[in-house]
């Protein structure tokens, strides 16, 4: 199994490409199903859950192709199949984003209940009760979420939480439903807004993306297109932590500083002088020390979950004591014994995490639990005396592209074993 050995004590210089958003393109991708010509996706990141998704596309027969710079052709003609199999959505929750596309394309769906990180429960009852409301007959049985409809019908779906996989799973659906759908409590992520846009140029009908409540006008059909993923905002902000960290200065290129003031505005609380200008963004510690900071994690636009792990890493070394609020999924502090090995100070009551800085981390052997829990203890190790190597380090390659030479490019002193 593959490790990643760090060596710390190297601050972080240079200028490194953020990749497209993991998050935006699964929908994306599984959107491709929905039209009848092929649908050309770029800015594709090459990501576990990308190639898996893939796999999930071409089992159910559609024509993929990649060229070199991994961009993905999607030829949805030669769709044959509505079952998306056990053995490859158990590896990934996204899996379960076919549902809509292929109910709303085909009349049916059958898909295995999905896996993934095993940071909390995330239940798909979301989905399928907006796919109840939009007219469709929804069984669960055998481990598999089993939908039909003639055509489904447009209608006022209210989710009871906000959902970004629910949310993307019945805009989908409703593009091509009859009659208006209205979203109420719609997840607002970054995400949301990149699906919408990519729909839209398939020639949906589709208001208030970004908003809690988005109208959707069916129609008959989708056409296929082009569409270029939204930078990465979770990567960026790891890349942002590591030269925060580090004590470096790094310019971000290809980014969306405008999917990330949340995170933004905590790294200057922290002390970072930060510069965005266009699609880059350049921190900069100017020698100084990290000051902790608190964080409560909510949908968006307020501080992200997917941050979370990396923000608890960079109060582990910063001055003062941080408060850490996880308020999304109950299991996401399971990072905290493995920064624990490394000498960092916390101290967990429920969902509520007081980590005080310390002077110095010390290398050891740590697991990875789940994906931004892997980059946590990466970013931790480039700051902790001698060696660190990360066990189980394919969650990680799940959501960051090539990571270690991206960091390498900066200077740090990371190999993969």
């Amino acid at each position: 199994m593959q490790k990643i050995v760090v060596e710390g004590g190297v601050p972080l210089h240079g200028e490194v490409r953020v990749s497209g958003a993991k998050n935006a393109v699964l929908p994306i991708l599984c959107a491709g199903l929905l039209a009848d010509q092929p649908l050309l996706v770029r800015n594709v990141p090459n990501l576990q859950d990308v190639k898996t998704t893939i796999r999930v596309l071409a089992e159910l027969g559609a024509g993929i192709h990649l060229d070199d710079a991994f961009n993905v052709d999607i030829d949805p003609r030669t769709v044959r199949s509505h079952v998306a199999p056990y053995e490859l959505v158990k590896t990934m929750r996204a899996s379960v984003l076919v549902l809509g596309p292929l109910l709303a394309r085909h009349g049916a769906a059958e898909v295995s209940l999905p896996g993934g990180c095993a940071i909390g429960s995330r239940p798909v009852d979301q989905h399928i009760k907006g796919m109840q409301a939009l007219g469709a007959e929804v069984v669960v049985e055998g481990g598999f979420i089993k939908a039909r409809a003639k055509r489904l019908k447009g209608a006022r779906v209210v989710f009871d939480m906000v959902s970004v996989g629910a949310t993307e799973n019945v805009l989908m659906a409703a593009t091509l439903a009859e009659g208006r759908t209205v979203l109420e409590n719609a997840a607002m992520e970054p995400e949301i807004v990149d699906l919408a846009e990519c729909l839209s140029a398939m020639g949906a009908r589709i208001e208030g993306a970004g908003t809690g409540r988005i109208v959707v006008e069916g129609v008959e059909r989708l056409r296929g297109g082009e569409h270029s993923v939204v930078a990465d905002r979770i990567e960026a902000g790891t890349f942002l932590v590591a030269a925060a960290m580090t004590g470096g200065r790094v310019t971000l290129t290809h980014a969306r500083p405008d999917t990330m003031d949340a995170v933004l505005d905590k790294l200057r609380d922290a002390g970072a002088a930060l510069e965005c200008d266009g699609d880059r963004i350049t921190l900069d510690m100017q020698g100084r020390r990290l000051r902790a900071v608190d964080i409560t994690t909510a949908p968006h636009p307020a501080f992200p979950t997917d941050m979370q792990a990396q923000f608890m890493a960079m109060d582990c070394i910063a001055e003062g004591a941080g408060i850490i609020n996880e308020t999304i999924f109950e299991n996401r502090f399971m990072h905290v014994q493995e920064l624990q090995r490394l000498g960092a100070d916390i101290r967990v009551e429920g969902h509520t995490a007081i980590v005080r800085g310390v002077e110095r981390l010390s290398g050891a052997p740590v697991m990875a639990t789940d994906l931004r829990a892997s980059a946590s203890l990466v970013l931790a190790g480039l700051v902790a005396d001698g060696e660190t190597t990360i066990d189980r380090i394919y969650h990680l390659d799940r959501g960051y592209e090539n990571i270690e030479a991206k960091l390498s490019s900066l200077g740090a002193r990371i190999r993969r074993l």
